[in-house]
């Protein structure tokens, strides 16, 4: 398996996993906007990590993976008021966040690699 396969596959399980938590989220009115903005966040990751592997550019590819990056430090934050807001889930949230920090430090590299 290439490793620019790995990575989509990897972020593809990362979103998945992430919308799985929102079954677990009470259904209150802060909720709702927090869900909404974590939602938002997190597909969005997917979504451009899709589009980079599709661009004509160099320019591009930085661009969209950029955008990738900064999708994912909104969805941490996200995760984490989730974290500090639901203490039942907050152990179980903690492999997410984990998989978020190690999908910034790889996307990172990769527009730093990408930049050369």
């Amino acid at each position: 398996m290439s490793t620019q396969y790995e990575i989509h596959e990897r972020i593809f399980r990362f979103v998945i996993r992430g919308l799985k938590v929102v079954r677990f989220l009470p259904k209150t009115v802060e909720f709702k906007i927090i869900v909404d903005q974590y939602v938002r966040a997190l597909t969005s990751v997917g979504a451009n990590d899709n589009e980079a592997d599709g661009v004509t550019s160099k320019k591009d590819f930085i661009h969209t993976y950029s955008i990738v990056r900064k999708e994912l430090k909104e969805t941490r934050y996200w995760l984490r008021v989730i974290a500090e807001l639901s203490s039942d889930l907050k152990l179980r949230l903690q492999g997410l966040l984990q998989e978020n920090e190690e999908l910034i430090k790889i996307i990172s590299s990769i527009i730093v690699s990408a930049a050369r």
